[in-house]
């Protein structure tokens, strides 16, 4: 028999989370995680679930009778999504502008899709114009787009534009929310989008595995006209609303724990408004980004397409952008990222999401940041960065 091996006691170190997630989680979430289990049957989880799709409805601003959280990350939602909607042999349309843009296409062709895209460059949103001509080439079923593109900070405006083309030419059209639900503002039904998924770690300051989703009936019917089962059984949306639906029946065993954190999570959201939640993170990230902005370094991102739940952040020239982030988080115990893809090394990408969007935590960053920066040998103005961030917190 091997020996048993020897654990120290459980002790992370105290960071300010601000990078492209996850976020702070909120206090109260925390401490419902530390309250007693229950069976995932039983008649009080039961009452958790019910509450969770209340507040999920609320959050994604919809109707939809099949909305519900995914026992995985938001990558699991995204297969799910994608998963349930594309059969063998169908086009599916996906932009090319961003990390995630790009998985979508990798889990839209192991369920057996084509993939075609739809471009823009990194750092912009897509041209609804380019995405009617992408329509017109290829005639996909399914249409997949980013609302808020984690790797580039861009959110993704024209929605109804977007849905309007894809329903008119017979398809589906499927929103990314990770990085923005609960951040900035989506409506699901008034924008008339098919599928919309998202993560809990982000805008929630829930810890991630469960992972917000809803299907309109629309949507709902292809599913269920499918000529082939759903590739993922885990994620088979038939089989999971056995789950959440109204026969309450085992599918797979919830992670109850996190079902209480996001059920805490959503009644803070209800209790600030979702409007007010919209509202806080556009002021404290527009604190941040004047900071930045005065400081001398800037976003990469045009102002109407900015994303305030991320934020991409210029490296100044000469400046290593590893070195940066690691003096941060080894002498502010502040964690930022790097850029991905076609923007690795050009931005350092600074979230704003949930608990973390706090006038505090800005203040701190941009006072670090600015002094990290000006060592680095980058020409910078803390006295200016710091004074824009407090003006526009109004503690100035």
């Amino acid at each position: 028999m091997n020996d048993a091996p020897e654990f120290d006691e459980l002790l992370p170190p105290d960071r300010t989370l601000m990078g492209p997630g996850p976020s702070d989680v909120h206090p109260r979430v925390l401490r419902s995680m530390a309250t007693p289990l229950v069976g995932y049957l039983d008649d009080y989880c039961v009452e958790v679930m019910d509450d969770i799709q209340d507040g999920l409805r609320y959050l994604f601003q919809t109707d939809n009778e099949h909305t519900l959280a995914v026992s995985g990350t938001g990558s699991a939602a995204m297969e799910a999504a994608f998963g349930n909607l594309v059969e063998p042999g169908e086009t599916v349309l996906v932009p090319d502008n961003g990390y995630f843009g790009a998985r979508m296409g990798e889990i839209a062709e192991r369920a057996g899709g084509d993939v075609v895209t739809v471009s823009a460059p990194w750092g912009e949103p897509l041209d609804p114009a380019d995405v009617e001509e992408a329509f017109a080439e290829h005639s996909p079923t399914v249409f997949g787009f980013v609302h808020g593109e984690t790797s580039t900070g861009v959110r993704q405006t024209d929605v109804p534009e977007l849905t309007r083309i894809a329903h008119e030419n017979d398809a589906y059209a499927i929103a990314d929310t990770v990085a923005s639900l609960g951040g900035c503002e989506f409506r699901t039904d008034e924008w008339d989008v098919d599928v919309v998924y998202s993560g809990s770690q982000k805008c929630l300051s829930a810890p991630p595995g469960a992972s917000p989703i809803t299907f309109n009936p629309r949507a709902v019917e292809k599913v269920r006209a499918r000529e082939e089962p759903v590739r993922s059984w885990y994620l088979d949306l038939e089989g999971v609303w056995e789950y959440w639906g109204d026969e309450r029946n085992y599918h797979h065993t919830g992670p109850i724990s996190t079902l209480y954190a996001l059920r805490e999570a959503l009644r803070l959201v209800s209790e600030a408004s979702l409007k007010g939640t919209w509202e806080r993170h556009r002021r404290v990230a527009g604190a941040l980004k004047a900071g930045v902005e005065e400081m001398g370094v800037g976003l990469n991102v045009a102002d109407e397409h900015w994303l305030p739940t991320l934020n991409p952040v210029r490296v100044p020239e000469g400046v290593d952008d590893g070195r940066v982030i690691d003096r941060l988080v080894d002498e502010h115990g502040i964690e930022i990222v790097g850029g991905l893809g076609a923007l690795d090394g050009e931005i350092f990408r600074v979230g704003c999401m949930g608990h973390s969007a706090r006038p505090a935590n800005v203040a701190q960053f941009v006072a670090a940041f600015g002094s990290v920066l000006a060592d680095a040998g980058a020409d910078v103005d803390l006295e200016a960065g710091a004074g824009a961030t407090a003006s526009a917190l109004g503690t100035r």
